[in-house]
């Protein structure tokens, strides 16, 4: 069958992103591995479709580039946001449901085939503070390692160590390299599910700005996120029990191409 697709990217985060609507989609593993190869298929750091939801503007499932469901992808939240309103299916707020829960997010603005959009995360807490590195679930599992030496540092290998380690081998963990310089961090982050370091992880850079108010100054509430992809920002508000709430990733969603591609589905 021939199978019709848009593509799309934040800050360097790119998604395969299907209309799934008519509920069509059958979410086989070996399809999806296929259409995020890079050789092969499409391409593409994850798959995402977009279903109907009653109470909701939409459903967001995402997948990851081993064909496997995902967790909360804060760039592909942007994403599908983007293509929502370029469809018509949303105004300029937006209102969908993912794999942790609700989500509310608003296209700020848009040039040409760029939407800059602001998307609010689910509250954080049960934070585990360790020596060297923290652990936090914004959506999706993090580990963050505040580093000194960060553009030279070869993030597949070290991330790749942390992720296939005892500890976290089983369920895997996306992992965060971060320089900090005051209110802008660098963010390089590996990602289990991709298996690679991507050029940018919206949840990782949520992850890394929380960590950085708790490993830092406590009246920061926002942070300015370089990653190898791009520019973001996230905004908080950090409570007196070290749990956040109000969390905002604000970046750029592209649109890329669409186009068609034949799969045996």
């Amino acid at each position: 069958m021939k199978l019709f697709f848009s593509k799309y990217e934040g800050t360097g985060n790119d998604f395969v992103i299907i209309d799934n609507r008519t509920d069509f989609f059958n979410k086989d593993e070996k399809v999806i591995r296929f259409l995020c190869d890079r050789k092969f298929g499409i391409g593409a750091d994850g798959l995402i479709l977009l279903s109907e939801e009653e109470g909701f503007d939409f459903r967001m499932t995402y997948f990851n580039a081993d064909g496997k469901e995902g967790s909360m992808c804060g760039n592909g939240g942007r994403c599908i946001t983007a293509f929502a309103y370029s469809l018509g299916l949303t105004g300029k707020q937006v209102r969908f449901i993912a794999y942790d829960g609700e989500h509310t997010a608003r296209v700020l603005e848009k040039k040409e085939n760029v939407y800059m959009i602001e998307i609010k995360m689910n509250n954080v807490s049960n934070i585990d503070i360790n020596q060297g590195f923290i652990l936090l679930d914004t959506g999706s599992p993090h580990y963050v390692r505040f580093v000194d030496d960060i553009e030279s540092m070869n993030v597949n290998n070290e991330g790749s160590k942390i992720r296939y380690s005892p500890k976290f081998k089983e369920k895997g963990m996306n992992v965060n390299f971060v320089k900090q310089s005051k209110k802008i961090l660098f963010v390089r982050t590996y990602e289990r599910g991709v298996e690679n370091e991507t050029l940018s992880c919206g949840t990782g850079i949520i992850a890394s700005a929380l960590a950085a108010s708790i490993s830092g100054e406590k009246s920061i509430k926002q942070h300015l996120v370089r990653t190898r992809g791009g520019d973001l920002k996230v905004q908080f508000k950090r409570n007196t029990n070290l749990s956040f709430s109000d969390i905002k990733l604000t970046g750029p969603a592209t649109f890329v191409y669409k186009g068609e591609i034949s799969i045996n589905n």
